[in-house]
């Protein structure tokens, strides 16, 4: 089906999708630079464009609190935050995954302070990497707009009942106009069903949420909660290929460029992939065998789906936009490494950390990674990780 495209603030691109879910319950707090997603949801909800309730909160720790009370009372919920609000509410982001409810929420990537910082990076994701919440990362705003749409539907399906949440990068994403196509509302219906919870609280049907659990239980409750959490992976699969089918446009946990014969595969989640991806294409005019593999489903982690695109490949080059301090390279890295530790065949897997609050990552700065790593490699010294375009 052919659509028109329109020209969008990624931003906005978020705000409309979550307009067409039809919510019940936004409660958002500003933070740059997600503000102007909670600006334009609070737009619509005053101009009636959206019959929701906006709630105005103190925090996102108390914006969080309301999604929670909201969506455990059978109300659709959305949120958004960044940075330091995501660091507020993230107390909260355990309990609404333990409670198995469907919250939606745009993250839109920002480093963690100290030092003040307002621009871009992975840092507050890979913070809350494992508070139990399906995570994607969107590499442009159709992907945005997408990935919300289906969070919903993904996260209320009663084989799943996990929060879901979409992480875009501030700035680079957030606040750039793209051509985002859209749907009509009576399609995003058809897709997207009225929310019908199993459980919720209701005073004709008193039910108990969050109860208190002795240490005899809790390790079977999270042991649980982690399976489940991996089974999930069938339905998200499962709502992409209805995508597709409705609207013509394919995802997959990990979309790979060029990989079939290639001998090192850049790996990179995020709005840096297409910057990457330009790179891809230059470096193989040059004659080098590179491939690209951009990283969408973060949780659960597609562990499969990592050894079948990269398993063939001599060397994986993981570009970081995120440091794991005093660990051993960035989060990404580590994660690809522990996919292959029982293999019989492994690639070396190079770490970089790069792009750190919003510093640019050009096409030439991927060559040189690339080309870095091989080094590396031919000498045997390879480092664990290293921090990419560090003036000394």
């Amino acid at each position: 089906m052919s659509r028109d495209r329109v020209s969008l603030e990624i931003c906005e691109a978020c705000a409309e999708a979550v307009r067409l879910a039809d919510v019940d319950v936004v409660a958002a707090y500003p933070i740059t630079p997600q503000t102007h997603i909670a600006e334009v949801l609070s737009e619509m909800a005053a101009d009636g464009k959206m019959e929701a309730e906006y709630v105005n909160v103190e925090s996102e720790h108390s914006a969080m609190s309301v999604c929670i009370g909201a969506s455990a009372a059978g109300a659709r919920t959305f949120t958004a935050t960044s940075a330091q609000g995501l660091a507020l509410m993230s107390e909260m982001l355990y309990i609404a995954s333990g409670l198995r409810l469907p919250i939606v929420m745009a993250l839109v990537t920002r480093t963690l302070s100290a030092p003040l910082s307002i621009w871009g990076d992975h840092s507050d994701a890979m913070s809350v990497r494992d508070c139990g919440w399906i995570t994607l990362f969107a590499e442009n705003g159709q992907e945005v707009f997408d990935f919300t749409l289906q969070g919903f539907r993904i996260a209320e399906d009663e084989r799943v009942w996990f929060p879901f949440m979409v992480c875009l990068d501030g700035f680079h994403l957030s606040h750039v106009i793209e051509p985002v196509e859209l749907i009509e509302e009576e399609e995003a219906r058809e897709f997207l069903p009225t929310y019908k919870p199993k459980y919720r609280l209701h005073p004709d049907q008193p039910v108990s949420m969050g109860c208190f659990a002795m240490p005899d239980y809790f390790s079977e409750i999270k042991k649980r909660q982690d399976e489940e959490l991996k089974a999930s992976y069938d339905v998200i699969i499962e709502v992409w290929r209805e995508w597709e089918s409705r609207f013509g446009r394919s995802y997959s946990p990990i979309v790979a460029h060029r990989t079939e014969d290639a001998e090192v595969v850049v790996l990179i989640a995020g709005g840096y992939a297409g910057t990457a991806r330009l790179a891809v294409d230059e470096m193989r005019e040059k004659g080098l065998k590179v491939g690209l593999a951009s990283l969408k489903l973060w949780r659960p982690f597609p562990l499969e789906d990592i050894r079948k695109t990269l398993g063939h490949a001599r060397l994986v080059v993981v570009v970081d936009r995120a440091l794991s301090v005093g660990g051993a390279g960035g989060p990404i890295a580590g994660e690809v490494r522990s996919a292959f530790f029982h293999e019989e065949k492994s690639p070396v897997v190079a770490s970089f950390v790069a792009g750190i609050s919003g510093r640019d990552v050009l096409r030439s700065d991927f060559e040189a990674m690339v080309r870095k790593a091989f080094e590396y490699l031919d000498k045997g010294d390879l480092p664990y990780y290293e921090m990419f375009g560090v003036r000394e």
